[in-house]
């Protein structure tokens, strides 16, 4: 399978200045790929140069651009040939496998959801990214959609996500830790500890409520949470990965002695850096829907962005639509089976 990728390249802070040059840096890393830019054609073509004539490369025009600070509604309903709203629609069509944006939150969010619908058997969708562990990374949902959930959504967060992370990893069993302020049973609000009853009536390999600190240790392959908390947590941690480095980099920057002791530190220094770089984690998947739709940063770079990039092609590769259906249609069924009954 060949999977196609659309990509608004007009979207984020930066436009095709990033997402062209991250588009064939993807393509530098993946040959058998096969890239879709939409925006602004004379643009694109500007940007591409000689890599136009690439037969691995399609070009779609759309006239217009949702900004970063447009109200998604408007967005929505007045910006039909957006290039935001053309990729999406490409993937509604069948003609792409998925999309990425570094656009609007909202509005990728507000378009995803009209356009491509719903899974049967799934309320909302809900963000999914990946966190560095000390054991590789862990997933982690929702980080931003749902602001308030009932017991039965962090449950159906739950089960797409563990059958997001079991087509993406091909681990058939990942373990599912539910975000809490405790790893006792008797800890969190209402809410928390419904879904814990219901997560361990799952049938998934539910391990139990994780603390914050529990997600870089990598004590469970998949973590639950509502939108706000997750969204928190994740900007909490980029803010002290953020201060870590600078506190670094005054350091060493203090004295002459210092200044040595980083260049002898820098071989560690730089692994150090890679393994903690916001930039390798790009790219988090709106689960839930009936496409695959990507969000990058607004502010990536070439790099992030072509990383966002790879987190689509990797949904599309490893058929996470039909792993997360699939689910879903058997709980269905047996639903049906227990009222026959």
């Amino acid at each position: 399978m060949t999977s196609r990728i659309a990509i608004d390249c007009m979207g984020g802070d930066h436009g095709p200045s990033v997402t062209v040059p991250a588009a064939l840096r993807f393509l530098a890393d993946h040959p058998g790929a096969k890239l879709i830019l939409v925006g602004r054609e004379e643009i694109l073509r500007t940007h591409l140069a000689e890599a136009a004539s690439d037969s691995r490369l399609t070009v779609v025009h759309a006239s217009e651009v949702v900004e970063m600070d447009e109200s998604p509604a408007l967005a929505l309903r007045n910006k039909k040939d957006s290039s935001m709203r053309v990729a999406i629609n490409l993937v509604k069509q069948g003609e792409a496998d998925a999309c990425v944006s570094a656009g609007n939150t909202g509005a990728l969010m507000a378009i995803s959801r009209f356009v491509l619908k719903m899974l049967p058997g799934i309320d909302r969708p809900a963000i999914c990214a990946p966190l560095p562990t000390l054991r590789g990374h862990t997933h982690v949902l929702d980080l931003g959609a749902n602001i308030d959930c009932t017991p039965q959504h962090l449950l159906q967060f739950g089960l797409m996500g563990a059958s997001f992370v079991a087509a993406l990893e091909h681990a058939e069993r990942p373990s599912v830790g539910l975000l809490n302020i405790g790893e006792e049973d008797i800890k969190g609000n209402e809410v928390v500890k419904g879904a814990a009853e219901l997560l361990k009536e799952s049938g998934l390999n539910f391990v139990g409520n994780v603390e914050g600190d529990g997600i870089y240790k990598g004590e469970a392959d998949l973590v639950v949470c509502d939108g706000f908390v997750g969204n928190v947590a994740l900007k909490t941690s980029e803010g002290l990965a953020q201060m870590l480095a600078s506190f670094l980099r005054q350091e060493f920057k203090r004295n002459l002695l210092t200044k040595l002791a980083a260049l002898v530190a820098m071989p560690v220094l730089n692994r150090f850096k890679r393994r903690v770089d916001h930039r390798r984690y790009n790219g988090a998947i709106l689960l839930g829907l009936k496409g695959i739709s990507i969000k990058s940063h607004g502010s990536a770079d070439a790099f992030a962005f072509s990383n966002a990039i790879a987190r689509a092609w990797d949904a599309a590769e490893n058929g996470v639509l039909d792993r997360i259906a699939q689910r879903f249609a058997g709980l269905a069924s047996n639903v049906r089976s227990e009222e026959a009954a």
